[in-house]
């Protein structure tokens, strides 16, 4: 009888890049579960999307490299600015109506690099609106608003495309911002581990539960380290671990010199912020006041 001798079976070049992600990022120092996680998480979006996970992110050499400089780089707080912060965030005299109504009169403020500024009031005081003013979202009835041109705005519980995924989100914020799309991935994926989630990339945001889907909102926020950030009640669906995440994710951005104005009606929070703008309560009608 005659034997066959059977030469070594050539691997699947899907399985053997993730092969040689997994392995480059533990070769960098990275723990074998995270490890895992970003190789499953790569691999899941490469079958989603059908087309090779090179096609997608690139060499997987360099890939994780990108991923790992995120990664380190959304844990290691910046250096304190030196001096004094130039303002980055101007409001004079900004009023604004909602059906008829005044909802913001007169507000002026000033917010400086390396400044945590919270805005708090009773239900009805304006203060979303006034975060979407300062967006650019809505247009004030009156007054000047000026602001950085790099700022990031995460809303409250809203501002994700529900069938995107999570990755898809990453990418299209990266390139509103001159992001490269691996880089903008990457670096997702990094603010997010920050935030004490292993994101799965493929994965739609429609499907995230609401306390994940702010870390998103969060991470897009962000994602190319903006000289402002707008952030309303972003602790909203986080449990107690996740909250002081945030905090030291706020402190992370004082200390690297951005300007960050927060809305809340937590009274801890005060404790965490320079200063503090009350909105008054907003009027009654008169039919109701009476």
């Amino acid at each position: 009888m005659t034997s066959l001798r059977m030469g070594p079976t050539p691997q699947d070049p899907h399985a053997a890049w993730c092969a040689t992600l997994r392995a480059e990022l533990a070769a960098l120092g990275l723990p074998g579960p995270a490890c895992d996680d970003a190789a499953t998480s790569a691999s899941s979006e490469a079958l989603a999307a059908a087309a090779p996970p090179e096609a997608l992110f690139g060499p997987a050499t360099i890939y994780a490299r990108e991923l790992v400089t995120a990664l380190r780089a959304g844990s290691r707080p910046a250096p304190l600015p030196s001096a004094p912060g130039e303002v980055v965030l101007r409001l004079d005299g900004v009023s604004a109506m909602r059906s008829h109504r005044p909802v913001l009169s007169g507000i002026s403020l000033e917010l400086r690099r390396g400044e945590v500024m919270a805005v708090v009031g009773a239900n009805g005081a304006g203060k979303s609106t006034l975060l979407q003013i300062c967006a650019g979202l809505l247009r004030p009835s009156a007054g000047r608003v000026e602001r950085a041109p790099r700022f990031g705005y995460a809303p409250q519980l809203e501002g994700l495309a529900p069938l995107l995924t999570v990755d898809e989100h990453c990418r299209l914020f990266g390139a509103a911002r001159g992001m490269a799309p691996r880089r903008a991935v990457a670096v997702g994926h990094g603010l997010l581990a920050g935030l004490g989630w292993r994101a799965r990339g493929g994965q739609s945001a429609g499907t995230l539960s609401g306390g994940t889907q702010q870390k998103l909102n969060l991470a897009l926020a962000q994602i190319d380290s903006p000289d402002l950030l707008l952030l309303d009640e972003p602790y909203q669906g986080f449990d107690s671990l996740a909250y002081e995440d945030l905090w030291g994710l706020v402190e992370a951005w004082r200390s690297g010199g951005a300007g960050v104005l927060l809305v809340t009606h937590l009274l801890r929070d005060l404790d965490h912020v320079d200063r503090v703008i009350e909105l008054p309560s907003p009027e009654l009608p008169e039919e109701v006041a009476s």
